[in-house]
């Protein structure tokens, strides 16, 4: 992981604080709640102190007022002096699922494995007393499913959403210098999938430090609106939080320098942003706009992936008290009716596979090699695209088709309002699609690999009037945090590419509907129109069933 995080080295002495550690080793694991602890710790009870606590995306993100009491508080796992020296003791990222048992008969289409049900994990770590008056956060990359989340046995939120990452902070909590206990429950409903999700803390699990006033969560964003061989224009967006009692006056400058080949910062800055002013009100945000021209620059593409780095400084009283890197590269892309997709101007056909999250034998843990392995034989086949099927992707997958260069679409759901399994999303979605597609689109923004952001696969709601409306409210959401990629949704209805639906979208993909593209072409001509889902073999390679049938539920008599 440490080509994925360039290392920057302050030009002068500072008081920068910004850390982000691995916090993934030597956590205890059980699964299963403790008598008497029915009933407590469910979603619905949760809920209200859920939606009051997150996201954290700002200090002022809270949609609700927080309830009062300390939920869970009585249950024996969340107290910080509960022995659970008994426990299984494990690092991250886990997947319990793949542990087995492999049966048969259990039910669905999602491995066989037992990868539903509750796991309790907890952590017991010390913070330096020398970071008393820091801001502390826990970033989770993926927890499968409905985490919640305890310190020192006091209930501070979490996410249920498992594909989500997320941010809860840490801070009121702590005790510097001491002990410190966390605990975090997973509750992984079955039938909430129509694949093999995995069940666990099964991404990477960050400890992050910063001053009081630092660059908020994925709060720097990047574009490029202006490109030619000679110059590119830099435009950086800096949102900043103020976690103090006090206003803050502070400076935000930047500087850009160039990525090798393994994410590593060169030492040459090749552009300086000039810096801009800030009044930061206490437990406030604030956001400044920083403009560059880049003499030269070296382009992004399939065949030379180059990437550059915003090191974003954050100045009060003379000092450095934030340091935030950003990567990023500079290309244009274009969907087009008439020539299919352009990348730097030039027509680019897209080669791509439908990939799911999980590692085949490996699970669902988030393995670096073994996805970049993926990658690398994906390549070898001729692929140029992956489709994140059909949810948001371990942030690794983005960073690892940035250095190869592939290009993404990058996918929030698999349904909506109207679910495709009994706990599926359907469930999450009135009161967390807003906060989950704005948490992917925040955290993926930079990525140049990214060129399509999808809103949905196969949803129920392709052929009905209220769905148009569901899909015109995400498409808003997705513009209005990023502008600079298209919207598209992969549809299964034989007229969602001309019945209206299509109107909602920038791109439109089809699933499985060749003899459809002429009819969408039809209904409106200027709509760029791509395969989104072309083909779905049912066999592992190397076993093969014959006779061939049209019926692919013959293909799975034996789960191959």
């Amino acid at each position: 992981l440490i080509a994925l995080v360039p290392t920057v080295t302050p030009a002068a002495p500072s008081a920068a604080t910004r850390e982000r550690l691995s916090f993934n080793a030597d956590w205890r694991f059980a699964q299963g709640d403790p008598a008497g602890s029915e009933g407590k710790l469910d979603y619905q009870t949760l809920k209200p102190w859920l939606l009051a606590m997150g996201p954290e995306f700002s200090v002022n993100s809270p949609s609700a007022a927080k309830p009062s009491g300390n939920p869970g508080a009585e249950v024996a796992y969340t107290q910080p002096g509960y022995d659970d020296g008994g426990w299984r003791k494990l690092n991250l990222p886990h997947d319990w699922g793949i542990e087995g048992p492999f049966k048969q008969e259990y039910p669905g289409e999602t491995g066989k494995l037992a990868w539903w049900g509750i796991g309790w994990y907890r952590k017991h770590f010390t913070v330096p007393a020398a970071d008393r008056g820091k801001q502390i956060y826990l970033d989770v990359d993926g927890a499968m499913a409905y985490a919640s989340v305890w310190v020192n046995g006091q209930f501070i939120g979490g996410w249920p959403y498992g594909y989500s990452s997320w941010r809860i902070e840490l801070t009121p909590h702590l005790k510097p210098g001491a002990d410190n206990v966390i605990a975090i429950r997973l509750d992984n409903p079955p039938t909430s999938s129509r694949w093999y999700p995995g069940g666990g803390l099964y991404r990477n699990v960050w400890l992050v430090k910063t001053a009081p006033v630092h660059v908020a969560q994925w709060g720097t964003y990047i574009t490029t609106p202006e490109i030619s061989k000679d110059a590119a224009t830099v435009k950086i967006e800096v949102n900043l939080d103020n976690r103090s009692e006090r206003q803050a006056d502070v400076k935000v400058a930047a500087k850009v320098y160039e990525l090798n080949a393994q994410g590593r910062k060169l030492s040459r800055a090749v552009a300086s942003l000039a810096p801009a002013s800030l009044a930061i009100a206490p437990s406030s945000s604030a956001a400044a706009t920083l403009t560059t021209t880049l003499r030269h620059p070296r382009l992004w593409s399939l065949k030379t992936p180059n990437r550059y780095v915003a090191v974003t400084t954050v100045e009060r009283g003379g000092q450095i008290i934030d340091l935030h890197d950003t990567p990023f590269g500079i290309r244009t892309i274009k969907f087009t009716a008439d020539n299919g997709f352009l990348l730097n101007g030039e027509r680019v056909a897209l080669q791509g596979v439908c990939d799911h999250h999980d590692l085949g034998a490996l699970g669902s843990a988030i393995n670096t090699r073994a996805l970049e392995r993926q990658i690398e034989l994906l390549q070898e086949m001729g692929c140029n695209a992956i489709r994140t099927s059909h949810n948001p992707p371990a942030p690794e997958l983005l960073e690892l088709c940035d250095r190869h260069g592939l290009v993404v679409m990058d996918e929030a759901f698999d349904c909506w309002v109207r679910g495709k399994k009994k706990n599926d999303y359907h469930l999450l979605f009135p009161d967390w699609h807003e906060k989950d597609l704005r948490a992917l689109v925040r955290r993926d923004r930079n990525h140049p690999c990214v060129i399509l952001w999808s809103i949905g696969n196969e949803v129920s709601e392709q052929g009905s009037p209220s769905g148009h409306k569901v899909a015109a409210e995400l498409a808003a959401i997705v513009r209005s945090e990023d502008p600079t990629r298209p919207v598209t949704a992969g549809c299964n209805n034989s007229q969602a590419g001309y019945n209206g639906f299509q109107k909602q979208v920038d791109v439109f993909g089809y699933n499985y509907k060749p003899g459809e593209y002429g009819k969408v072409r039809q209904a409106d001509p200027s709509l760029p129109l791509f395969g989104s889902e072309t083909a779905s073999c049912v066999s592992s390679r190397g076993e093969y069933f014959f006779p061939v049938s049209d019926d692919k539920n013959q293909g799975r008599a034996d789960f191959q």
